[in-house]
């Protein structure tokens, strides 16, 4: 088919734009061959003629099917050309937010700019063992198939990282360095893992910066080699360095950094260490504050020194080397600041004494002076002389700045060496994984030599990416035997030579170097004249002569010639390295120019450049003496060449992956997307020209099977052959015309560009063919169905209608009638009431105007009384005031008159004054009167003084009354204040009174007005209140209807509670999982620790097993069965470790703990000693019972009598002892089981173990009376027999027996009943009988009872401290507990290799203090032991001596006339069935019999199940029967041991694990079963309950037992998990169950798995098959119904898990037609469940996190409505889970549709609320807490027969 038949009406196409780069538009008609314009529509509507080119006719690049957009790989496009790949990548970036998309080989990254939750250790474990192709494109994705091909081919992989700066390189390679750390891991303990990601925070503080496209840009290139191990283990590591930027030390840009470690120190100058270094803020420096950026946002560069100092440690740079590193990273700062004085225009000077240049010459350890000097100067050499000539100060600073630069360089150089000599490996390297984290092609505005080197280097790297592109399309052709047609592409080895070859660029440079006064000028020249009109490649700017232009790959570069030979040469004065050479304090650095003197580095650095520093991986030739000078001179460029071409060696031996960082946006916004940055960069890195290539012959590729499920719809039935390959070429040969336009393969079909699209198109148009016509039918259909739906319905409602009709008319005519009736009375009934109104209004009026008039003329006469009133008082006030002025008047008369007559008098008077008659008349007796009035004033004087003083008395009282008075006073003055008051108040209430009795009488008139409507609105009121009644009576319904709510609403809060309360129980549960969970998991870590302590043990052992000569003793209680894990007693490991150092190498010594090891020697020499002590005791003790024995001997039978008594009353005082012991624990834990007041009722568990503790203790009651009466008529008869003087015993002899007593009652009880037993009552006798035996009989009873009543006390005392010290052990072991976790979380905080040492140690430590405390308890449990059987042979022997004595003193006549009865007390016979006797040597073989050969497939087919659980019970049954602790120890041991270690040896096999996990389980409930505790006994029989075991308790070993259950448990789900992972994903996912549901799309070069299913594809037939054969074999093995539930509950969570990851990760599988077959393939497994009888196992409910993600790809994803049932179904979704299906989620087909981003945002919105985990992906390695619930077996022991292909004949049955 033609390409221009595909621009029909509709055909969508891309045109040029300048600001979007490429635009979409839709043609408005067919295009016809020879049109010159194409009508367009935009996608904004509007319309536009697009105009072809006049020349090439070139039509516009067709746009690809919606259905294609979006696809992981830009090949699987069906039109590969620009516009594509750049609407492809940005839909994925903007809409789906995904990075990562292939392009053929290349991974294209595009830096989001912000954190993404994919990089996590779930991601990695689910990228793991997965094709390339099989998931979304990911950077793990990439590590994963280089790992792979690692380990397929035996060849050297490398990742190629490149792209601008801010792109995210570093990141990239950072990514995959932690993948392969992750999953491969190391091969020593060294952790070489840690150490390669430790190098990032190193080289990133001493290598990055910041720019203004990036704050975290790398400033070189690298190239790390991880070196891996024959297993494919991290051994090692090397690092190669590229172009480091030197310039940026001594120069910053606006806005950007110096590197990173500058900021750090002076970040951190406050810090003790670096007090000496005289640093500060870095504003203070010049090399640090040109930029005028010191800070980068969100980074804290006080914490980044930490970590470079963590990481540097971590590499083994050592703390001084540290701090020589920072010493001359802080003098290179200091240099920076140093200033020059100009004395002239040619020289220049120091200031003297200039602190900047002191403190560096203080910290580099040179002289001031010197330093100055050569600052200053420089020296010139000729042939005959040297000359020393000051420089000027513009020389002087670029002469310091060149120094600087110089340490720096060679400073990053020592650092990269010390990195790699930290990663080097130790053993052989088998295979590397190289990775290149490189700078991608650049250019600016200005582009000097350091934009020139880089582009040269990218031009290399793009030639070897087009040749690998090239080589691989050629593979792929030749192994499908398609014609080889050779693909036109660009080659740029034309630029290569343009650059590098002879007269090259470079060699013209170097040439210009070499020249006494070469200039940038005059080497401009040289390159016009040899490349311009020569080279196509090679341009002159048209405005320049100190420039030239090369057309690179990607674009034409102009470079600009100045500084170029400046660079090149790298200039450095050797008078100051010289300087910095002489230093004799400072080591390291000598070390650094002693390196450059001795190694012939290709390292040297470009002055105002990226210095490309390599370390060379070959050994360089021995140089001749003088090379190194000439050597050290080679100009930058030729060094650069150099390790460029062993860089391409290097790839060019490996297989190359390539990562193409894009950079969206020149801002940092996060996904955001610039059209134009992205093009240049697709253009620069190669992506479009790959595509060239790809498109340029067969892009798209199929195979014959997807091709036929594909495009079966095109196919008719006869064309259907049994060939798929035939059907398909017969198809495609109808389809498509033109046969160039495909090839047929072997295994594919081959199209060109644009084929795919017109097959889908096909496809397309059938499938809307189709559509159409069954929309068409379905249509027809339905609306004939509608109409005979409306007619039968018309019908209906028309015979509805009419009579409805009619019933309405008649209704009409009864109305009529009836409202004729109720006008008549309506009428009648309205004049009747306007009359009553009229009638009502007149009375009203009449007696309103009534009493109108009344009350005006009672106004009237009131205002007439008031006038009259008022009248009398004026009258009376005139007349007062005119008697008051009269009376003044008179008054007035009568003082004038008075007055006048006085003056008169008064004027007489004078007139005889004057007169001297009068005068001496007036002085006769005058002296005397004088002198009597001087006696009266004598007499006044004391008068005087007598009243003065009655005068201060009476002042002082009247200062007393005077206060009192003025009291008196305030007070009468407020009681004449209230008196005023009150009388006011009085007069108000008498005017009130007044009118209140107006008011009376107005209201007496108003009273009868109101009265007479009173009787008015009665009746008003009697209906009022009858409607309040009614009123009351719906309140009162209302009440009840209320109160009925309130019930409700009681019982509803009743029921919330009970749910709360079921929730919290719930909860509970939980939280008790999650514990379960928890301890199973540090099981789980110890069980792993314990392994690996095994392996090194094993190590240990193999490095120390070269005997040496002479005999080593062992102890003979060591058992090498036993583990530090099982609860032996015995020493073990502890006694040879020591011996084992002694044998070890002394390099081995130094790695192990030598203070554990000696605390063991000291230990074990204290064991010894008192091992020793103990001997010489025992022999002691041996000596005195021999003693004993002689005097014994001679001592008389009555006291052996007595001592047998004693002896036997002890045994069974003992024996009864411990069954009180239990019965009273049994009795204890009844009671504290229930509380509750009806414990003690008939019928509750106290009650009955108290009803059975009773009738046990009657019956014991019975016993003892027997042997009583036995007992004392034995004593009788011996009393009768020997002599009275023997009836005492000697005294010393005694002694020892009672401090054998245990206690003061125990010796009162024993001294009465022996002074009961010697005294002689005969008085007493005949009250019994004639010989008194019932009277000895009953106080011997009385005897017998106090005694067990002290024992019971006594023992109630024991078991009372007992209990305390249980609890005490149980506080102690929940504070171990918590330590332990407080050293778990501690430990997790460490890095890996800390971590495991740390616990390591730990465990060790913890382990030998138990064997210690174990080893002290075992001492003592045998003296005791020995000490008991010395005394049971002696007692032994003894009994026997008395008994022969006994029978000689007995005459014959008294063994005839009364018979003797045996001294033993005689026993109940016990049934001894169900037991199995071995020897204790034959251990061993029972083990290896029974457990390490035994083959589980016999076993489960032919025997019963559990039969070794049975078997291994039955032994530890006998042993417990003969009460030997040891052998019960030793045989519990030898069979944990055993099972640990064929679960070791063969743990890999299903049937093996489920075949010891049923048994140790069996194992376990035996052990249970038969503990004779009253939980577990009340499910026995009574045969089962005599089968109890009586010594021993072994509930310690049950919970051994149950760890290691645990443990075998897990070890069961990783070995389900390993069979099930390959299946899940192929059988859940890809295989289509339900056949053409799901359409194949085109899948591009990185294929993923076939869902089509074949001979090696598994299906979910595999799936339910591999199910029905764990169920089958865990039935056969007769596991608990309870364990297998738990076990399938696992499986189907790894499932669902793993289908669900996977999902998550596939974007080609989430679909409409995906979601179909999981859900089918979910109801396959319910069905499964059901068939089994496991839905009760919630195994389903861990599948709903998988139904719910497949009801959301069929869900509709549209409206509002849609998004709240999808947040209410998707509840075991989590919402990162639900946004990535929703973002993932692809139309298969053109009829569905895409889910548009504003509806994936509203799901945002309505779940930000939602509180659940972030993780995307689900813990596929979870397992959960496993329990094993008690199940009894009904199995009789013994009936159990052993068969003989057991080969266990030494066993025999007891």
């Amino acid at each position: 088919m033609a390409a221009s038949e595909l621009y029909t009406k509709y055909a969508r196409v891309w045109i040029p734009d300048p600001e979007e780069v490429w635009k979409s538009a839709e043609l408005l008609k067919d295009y016809k061959p020879g049109d010159k314009v194409l009508q367009l529509r935009l996608e904004e509507g509007k319309e536009l003629e697009y105009c072809l080119d006049a020349k090439t006719k070139e039509l516009p690049p067709l746009r690809n099917p919606d259905i294609l957009v979006g696809e992981n790989d830009l090949t699987a496009l069906s039109y590969l050309h620009e516009p594509a790949v750049l609407h492809n990548l940005k839909v994925r970036f903007i809409d789906s937010k995904l990075i990562y998309t292939y392009c053929g080989i290349v991974l294209v990254a595009i830096n989001p700019y912000e954190q993404l939750p994919i990089y996590g250790e779930d991601i990695i474990n689910a990228y793991s063992g997965q094709n390339m192709g099989d998931m979304d494109p990911h950077i793990f994705a990439v590590a994963e198939e280089a790992y792979k091909q690692m380990a397929r081919d035996e060849r050297n992989q490398s990742i190629i990282v490149s792209g601008e700066s801010g792109a995210g390189k570093t990141v990239s390679a950072k990514y995959a360095m932690r993948y392969f750390a992750t999953v491969s891991g190391s091969a020593s303990e060294a952790n070489v893992e840690e150490k390669v990601l430790a190098s990032n925070p190193i080289m990133e503080s001493i290598g990055n910066a910041k720019t203004t496209r990036n704050d975290n840009s790398s400033r070189f290139g690298k190239y790390i080699e991880i070196g891996f191990d024959k297993r494919y283990r991290i051994i090692g590591a090397n690092m190669r360095t590229y172009l480091l930027e030197k310039s940026r030390v001594v120069f910053q840009a606006e806005e950007e950094r110096n590197y990173h470690i500058f900021y750090q120190l002076c970040a951190s100058a406050a810090l003790p260490e670096f007090k000496t270094l005289r640093l500060g803020n870095a504003n203070y420096f010049h090399y640090t504050k040109q930029g005028g950026s010191p800070v980068i946002d969100g980074v804290d560069d006080a914490k980044e020194m930490v970590n470079t100092r963590q990481a540097c440690t971590l590499l083994g740079i050592s703390d001084s080397y540290q701090m020589g590193i920072f010493r001359i990273l802080a003098g290179i700062l200091h240099l920076g600041n140093v200033e020059f004085a100009s004395r002239d225009s040619d020289s220049c000077t120091v200031p003297p004494k200039h602190e900047p240049l002191t403190i560096f010459c203080d910290l580099m350890g040179v002289e001031y002076e010197e330093m100055a000097h050569w600052l200053c100067h420089r020296k010139l050499a000729t042939a005959t002389e040297t000359y020393i000539k000051p420089i000027s100060k513009l020389h002087a600073i670029n002469a310091r700045d060149a120094l600087a630069k110089h340490i720096y360089a060679n400073l990053f150089n020592w650092i990269v060496d010390h990195v790699n000599k930290a990663l080097h490996a130790t053993v052989k390297q088998h295979s590397f994984i190289g990775v290149l984290d490189i700078y991608g092609f650049e250019t600016f505005e200005i582009n000097s030599f350091e934009q020139f080197c880089i582009n040269y280097a990218n031009e290399k790297l793009q030639q070897q990416f087009n040749m690998h592109v090239f080589k691989l399309e050629q593979e792929e052709y030749m192994k499908e035997q398609i014609p080889w047609t050779l693909i036109d592409f660009y080659d740029n080895q034309p630029c290569i030579n343009l650059i590098e070859a002879k007269m090259g660029v470079l060699d013209l440079l170097d040439e210009e170097c070499k020249m006494p006064k070469g200039s940038d000028d005059s080497w401009a020249q040289k390159l016009y004249n040899t490349h311009l009109n020569k080279c196509a490649l090679f341009e002159k700017p048209r405005m320049s002569n100190k420039a030239f232009i090369i057309k690179h790959f990607a674009d034409k570069v102009e470079y600009q010639c100045e500084g170029f030979l400046e660079k090149n040469k790298d200039t450095v004065y050797e008078e100051q390295i010289k300087v910095l050479k002489s230093s004799k304090k400072f080591k390291l650095l000598l070390e650094l120019f002693q390196d450059e003197e001795k190694v012939l580095s290709p390292t040297s650095a470009t002055p105002s450049g990226r210095v490309p520093l390599t370390r060379m991986p070959v050994k360089p030739a021995k140089a001749r003496p003088g090379q190194a000078s000439k050597e050290h001179k080679k100009t930058v460029g030729h060094q650069f060449r150099n390790s460029l071409h062993l860089l391409m060696e290097t790839l060019n031996a490996t297989t190359p992956h390539y990562v193409r960082c894009i950079k969206p946006n020149d801002f940092k916004f996060p996904f955001t997307f610039d059209e134009k940055r992205a093009v240049q960069q697709l253009r620069a890195c190669g992506v479009l020209e790959t595509i060239r290539i790809s498109a340029a012959g067969f892009p798209s590729r199929w195979t014959y099977q997807e091709f036929f499920s594909r495009y079966r719809v095109l196919m008719k039935q006869k064309d259907v052959l049994g060939d798929r390959k035939q059907t398909c070429k017969n198809v495609l040969e109808k389809l498509i015309q033109d046969k160039d336009k495909y090839q047929f393969g072997k295994t594919k079909i081959f199209f060109r560009a644009g084929q795919v699209a017109y097959l889908e198109k096909i496809r397309a148009d059938k499938l809307r063919a189709a559509c159409i016509r069954i929309q068409k039918t379905i249509r027809g259909w339905l609306m004939r169905k509608k109409y005979m739906r409306m007619r039968k319905a018309a019908i209906t409602i028309q015979r509805h209608v009419r009579g409805y009709q009619a019933r309405c008319y008649a209704t009409f005519l009864r109305r009529t009638r009836a409202a004729i009736t109720i006008q008549k009375f309506q009428r009648m009934y309205v004049v009747r009431k306007r009359y009553q109104g009229m009638r009502d209004a007149t009375i009203a009026l009449q007696a309103l105007l009534r009493g109108y008039m009344v009350r005006n003329k009672y106004q009237m006469m009131l205002r007439e009384h008031k006038c009259v009133v008022l009248q009398k008082h004026v009258r009376g006030w005139l007349a007062r005031r005119r008697y008051g002025r009269t009376l003044r008047a008179i008054v007035y008369l009568q003082c004038c008159y008075r007055r006048m007559m006085a003056k008169r008098e008064l004027k007489k008077l004078k007139i005889e004054a004057r007169s001297v008659e009068r005068y001496k008349k007036l002085h006769i007796g005058l002296e005397n009167k004088i002198m009597q009035l001087q006696r009266k004033i004598d007499e006044q004087n004391k008068e005087y003084k007598s009243l003065l003083e009655k005068m201060t008395s009476l002042e002082l009282t009247y200062s007393t009354e005077t206060e009192k008075l003025r009291s008196d006073v305030e007070r009468l003055r407020m009681s004449e204040e209230e008196a005023r008051n009150a009388t006011n108040r009085v007069l108000s209430l008498q005017e009130e009174i007044a009118k209140l009795r107006k008011e009376l009488h107005h209201t007496q008139a108003e009273k009868k007005s109101i009265e007479e409507w009173a009787d008015k609105y009665k009746h008003e009121t009697e209906q009022l209140v009858s409607e309040l009644k009614e009123q009351n009576s719906l309140l009162k319904t209302e009440k009840e209807e209320l109160n009925r709510r309130i019930h409700d609403q009681a019982r509803e809060i009743t029921e919330s509670m009970e749910k709360k309360l079921v929730e919290e129980t719930k909860q509970l549960e939980l939280d008790l999982n999650d514990e379960r969970l928890r301890y199973q998991n540090l099981l789980n870590e110890f069980s792993r620790l314990e392994e690996r302590y095994d392996d090194l043990k094993d190590e240990m052992n193999l490095m120390v097993s070269i005997p040496k000569p002479g005999h080593k003793r062992t102890d003979s209680t060591h058992s090498s069965n036993e583990s530090e894990y099982t609860f032996s007693s015995e020493i073990t490991e502890a006694e040879d470790l020591p011996l084992r150092m002694e044998q070890e190498p002394s390099e081995k010594k130094a790695a192990l703990d030598m203070s554990l090891f000696l605390k063991l020697q000291k230990r074990v020499s204290e064991l010894e000693q008192e091992k020793q002590s103990l001997q010489d005791e025992l022999d002691r003790k041996e000596e005195q019972a021999l003693r004993a024995k002689a005097k014994e001997e001679e001592r008389p039978p009555i006291r052996g009598a007595e001592l047998e008594y004693e002896s036997l009353k002890r045994q069974e005082l003992e024996s009864e002892n411990k069954k009180l012991k239990n019965e009273l624990n049994e009795l204890q834990k009844a009671l504290t089981e229930t509380r509750a007041p009806e414990v003690t009722a008939p019928g509750a568990p106290a009650y009955r173990v108290l009803l059975d503790q009773l009738t046990s203790v009657s019956e014991e009651l019975e016993v003892r009376k027997e042997e009583v009466l036995i007992l004392r008529s034995q004593l009788v008869s011996q009393k009768e027999a020997i002599q009275p003087k023997h009836t005492m015993t000697d005294a010393t002899i005694l002694l020892e027996d009672v401090q054998k007593m245990k206690d003061k009652g125990e010796i009162a009880q024993a001294y009465i009943g022996l002074k009961e037993t010697n005294r002689q009552s005969p008085q007493d006798y005949h009250m019994l009988n004639e010989d008194g035996e019932l009277w000895l009989a009953y106080e011997g009873l009385k005897q017998a009872n106090r005694l067990l009543e002290s024992q019971l006390q006594s023992q109630k005392k024991s078991h009372e401290n007992e209990l305390e010290s249980l609890r005490g052990e149980i506080q102690s072991l929940k504070e171990e507990n918590n330590r332990q976790q407080q050293l778990l979380a501690q430990n997790l905080q460490l890095p890996p290799e800390a971590r495991i040492e740390a616990s390591l140690q730990h465990e060790i430590t913890r382990l030998t203090n138990e064997n210690l405390d174990l080893m002290e308890q075992l001492e003592k449990q045998d003296k005791t032991v020995r000490k008991l059987k010395k005394q049971l042979k002696v007692f032994a022997k003894k009994i026997g001596e008395l008994e022969v004595g006994q029978m000689e003193n007995i005459s014959p006549g008294q063994i005839i006339d009364e018979p003797i009865r045996p001294v033993n007390i005689p026993r109940k016979e016990k049934d001894f069935q169900g037991m199995l006797e071995y020897k204790k040597e034959d251990e061993q073989k029972l083990v290896k019999n029974l457990i390490l050969e035994l083959k589980p497939r016999g076993v489960a087919v032919n025997l019963i199940p559990g039969l070794p659980a049975y078997i291994l019970f039955m032994c530890v049954r006998h042993a417990d029967y003969l009460n030997d602790d040891q052998k019960v120890r030793s045989l519990l041991t030898s069979t944990i041991n055993g099972i640990k270690k064929v679960l070791k040896k063969r743990g890999d096999d299903f049937e093996t694990v489920s075949f010891w996990l049923s048994n140790t389980c069996r194992f376990l409930h035996c052990l249970k079963q038969y503990s004779g505790e009253e939980g577990f006994m009340k499910h026995n029989t009574p045969r089962q309950n005599e089968h109890c075991l009586t010594n021993f308790d072994l509930a310690e070993y049950r919970q051994v037992l149950s760890d290691l259950a645990i443990q075998i448990y897990q070890q069961l789900v990783r070995v389900l998990e390993n069979i099930l992972q390959p299946m899940i994903v192929s059988g859940m996912l890809e295989h289509e169950t339900i056949q053409g549901v799901s359409g194949v799309k085109p899948t591009g070069l990185r294929k993923r798995t076939s869902s089509i299913a074949d001979e090696g594809t598994y299906t979910l037939d595999s799936i339910i098959r591999q199910l029905n054969s764990f169920h089958s074999v865990m039935c056969q093995h007769g596991m608990d119904p309870e364990l297998i539930k738990q076990v399938v509950k696992q499986m189907f969570y790894i499932i669902g898990a793993v289908t669900l990851n996977n999902l998550l990760l596939r974007k080609d599988m989430c679909s409409w037609s995906k979601g179909m077959q999981i859900r089918y393939n979910v109801s396959q497994l319910e069905e499964w469940l059901r068939d089994k009888n496991l839905m009760n196992s919630g195994a389903k409910e861990t599948l709903e996190p998988l139904i719910q993600a497949a009801q959301l790809l069929q869900v509709k994803k549209k409206t509002d409505e849609d998004a709240e049932a999808i947040c209410s179904m998707c509840n075991a979704l989590t919402t990162a889970q639900i946004v990535k299906v929703l973002n993932l989620y692809t139309p298969v087909n053109e009829f569905e549709e895409r889910v548009l981003v504003s509806f994936i945002r509203t799901i945002q919105v309505r779940l930000r609320d939602r509180k659940d985990s972030p993780q995307l992906l689900m813990d596929a390695k979870h397992i959960f807490p496993v329990t094993f619930p008690f199940n009894p077996s009904s199995l009789a022991l013994e009936t159990i027969q052993i068969p003989a292909s057991l080969g266990l004949g030494f066993i025999s049955r007891v």
